[in-house]
């Protein structure tokens, strides 16, 4: 009989794992299941957030992971002629900027000359304004002489009135 008793503590940890393993299992799936419905629910809030944070995650991944020689060998001629065609469009649109800016009569030195047209006006105007301040302040000077500064008020004291007593 003494083969009973490390059977029963045999039997009573096993049962004992059996219900820890058991009590873990439920509440790592309903901890998933909450995080699966916050996750539905997020999504569902806001889409565009989350495609925008995959497309985002995808380009970094991708980004980031190296090229196969199959990748290279079909995507090498599709970039050069994304490269060439966003070349063109950019020789395009500056030729065609440039070609209005002239129509405008728009161009560097243009630019500059009206620039410096400005600030020599802004010059003028401050030298002007400075100008006809001193010559206020020498009118005002001379129209009014200069006077001596009012006599300082006296103080009397008051009289004590006499009380008839």
């Amino acid at each position: 009989m003494t083969d009973a008793k490390p059977a029963k503590r045999a039997s009573k940890a096993v049962a004992t794992v059996r219900d820890a393993a058991s009590k873990a299992v439920a509440t790592t799936t309903s901890t998933t299941r909450a995080a699966t419905e916050k996750a539905i629910a997020g999504i569902e809030a806001n889409p565009i957030a989350i495609l925008s944070g995959g497309i985002a995650l995808g380009a970094l991944i991708g980004a980031f992971a190296p090229r196969s020689a199959a990748e290279r060998k079909i995507l090498r001629p599709v970039g050069k002629r994304l490269n060439e065609t966003a070349r063109g469009a950019v020789d395009a649109a500056r030729d065609t900027a440039r070609a209005e800016f002239d129509v405008l009569g728009l161009s560097r030195d243009a630019a500059r000359d009206q620039v410096g047209k400005l600030l020599g006006g802004v010059i003028k105007a401050l030298a002007t304004a400075g100008t006809a301040a001193l010559a206020a302040r020498d009118v005002a000077s001379q129209a009014q002489p200069e006077q001596a500064p009012p006599p300082a008020p006296t103080r009397r004291k008051p009289k004590k009135a006499v009380s008839g007593e």
